[in-house]
């Protein structure tokens, strides 16, 4: 202060200058309550590679899945059993209501931009006793309102929060859709491939009993021993052992799958009995960096980092003062037909400023809590982004690989299903024991099961390739298709 005074008068290049330099600091504490870039978590040479690396089945495929991926299966119950998860799936309605909590906050933040108003009414009587008794009536009628200029920005990062919360919100639903349909694809090939072991295990057992049909036979004729008889008892025994967990597999798989699809279990059934007819479909992904737009969980991700961005803008703009303005006007008078003449008339204009001297560290605190917030998020953006690169390596790699085990087991049941043809016409000859026919038997029924869950690992590698591949999402059409669903959209 003591540069603007040199005795009594005001050096006028002093003032100026003073004043240039309040200008400055009052436009520097502006820009500091400015929104600033969000941070960039991929920021290391490798964080994004060139090329996935895991082999692919078919080097002809269409590049990145339709949003209807579950249609290139060829399953003809599939179809339906999707539509109603996507309509009546109980996860998908839960994320579907945060989506709508997200709007009515990011609704409140936008409010605190816009200025209050509020009206009022009012009538009172009072007495007052003054030396002599009286009562008196007031009316009184009028209009307030209120300003706090975001002048730092406070507001302002407080609604970018909002809308990125709104953003990950919107894209949590996304993921939890994807996720619901792999697993109602899942689930239903679980219990065709349940349905189609059961009756393998029926017709082993089958099988089982006409073998110990011919050694009871023999057995009775004395060409058998009462050990052979045994041993083929002992294989109906085991094969029967298998047949209830089946089944009770096969119940539990309806039940999951009739919660995926909103409805109690009681009841639901399917009509596929096995997964004769169903294909697995090829698909291939395109350049890894392509992944960040079209995986809902790393656009969520993103989302959450850039929230807790704006509350780091935030907390630092909680430490500039708050400036507000407030005015009302209104009648008051002591009858209701003098209530609104102009001579009871009253207004007022204020402002205020509003600025922290000690708060015990409170707002340092959130400052420090927002930062920390921010880091935490950019690290699980990270392992978001790592973990998306992972599913598309791992997925294809199991495509190959149960495609691969495909080929051998078909070969080993052929093969397995002439062997057991031969020993049991030797049996019945009498060409070979008992205990050669029960091995090629065992082997059999083992190649047979083995066939089955080979074919189901192999469709459920390829949804877990449409899932690593964002089940046919991107960001960009997402983000356009979007509808605010509140009846008044500050957007």
């Amino acid at each position: 202060m003591t540069l603007l005074f040199r005795g009594p008068m005001v050096q006028a290049s002093t003032t100026r200058s003073v004043l240039k330099g309040v200008s400055v600091s009052l436009l520097a504490l502006v820009a500091a309550g400015c929104a600033t870039p969000n941070p960039t978590a991929l920021n290391r040479p490798a964080d994004v590679p060139e090329a996935f690396t895991a082999p692919l089945v078919d080097q002809t495929a269409p590049i990145w899945p339709a949003a209807d991926w579950w249609t290139n299966f060829k399953a003809d119950e599939l179809p339906a059993l999707e539509a109603t998860a996507q309509k009546e799936n109980l996860d998908i309605a839960v994320l579907n209501a945060r989506i709508l909590e997200a709007e009515a906050s990011d609704g409140v933040a936008f409010a605190a931009l816009l200025p209050g108003v509020t009206g009022s009414a009012g009538a009172a009587r009072g007495d007052v006793r003054t030396g002599a008794h009286a009562t008196s009536d007031t009316f009184t009628a009028g209009l307030s309102g209120s300003y706090q200029f975001d002048l730092f920005g406070l507001n302002q990062d407080k609604l970018r929060q909002a809308r990125e919360n709104l953003r990950a919100a919107r894209y949590a639903a996304q993921l939890t859709g994807i996720t619901t349909f792999s697993s109602v694809a899942n689930q239903y090939f679980t219990v065709l491939a349940l349905r189609e072991r059961i009756t393998l295990a029926r017709q082993q057992i089958d099988a089982a009993n006409r073998v110990m049909a011919v050694t009871q036979a023999k057995v009775t004729n004395g060409v058998a021993s009462n050990l052979d008889l045994a041993q083929q008892q002992a294989l109906v025994a085991a094969q029967q052992a298998r047949l209830p967990g089946l089944i009770e597999q096969e119940r539990e798989g309806r039940y999951a799958l009739a919660i995926l699809l909103g409805r109690a279990p009681e009841g639901f059934d399917l009509k596929g009995q096995n997964l004769n007819g169903i294909v697995s479909p090829t698909v291939r992904p395109g350049l890894p960096s392509e992944i960040l737009v079209r995986r809902p969980d790393v656009a969520q991700a993103e989302a959450q980092l850039f929230a807790a961005h704006a509350n780091v803008d935030a907390a630092r703009a909680a430490f500039f003062p708050q400036i507000s303005l407030t005015t009302s006007a209104g009648y008051s008078a002591p009858t209701t037909a003098a209530l609104f003449n102009p001579a009871s008339f009253a207004w007022s204009v204020g402002a205020s400023l509003l600025q922290t001297i000690f708060d015990g560290g409170k707002i340092n605190a959130q400052a420090d809590l927002a930062i920390a917030t921010q880091t935490e998020l950019v690290a699980t953006y990270r392992k978001t982004v790592f973990s998306a690169f992972s599913d598309v390596e791992t997925a294809m790699g199991q495509v190959s690989s149960t495609t691969d085990q495909l080929v051998a087991v078909n070969e080993q049941v052929r093969a397995s299903t002439e062997a057991e043809r031969i020993a049991e016409l030797q049996y019945r000859e009498g060409t070979i024991d008992i205990t050669a026919l029960l091995q090629t038997e065992t082997t059999l029924f083992t190649a047979q099961d083995t066939l089955v869950q080979n074919r189901l690992s192999r469709l459920q590698a390829n949804v877990s390739l449409y899932r690593a591949l964002g089940g046919g999402w991107t960001q960009t059409a997402s983000d356009a298709a979007y509808q605010y669903q509140l009846d008044w959209s500050p957007l």
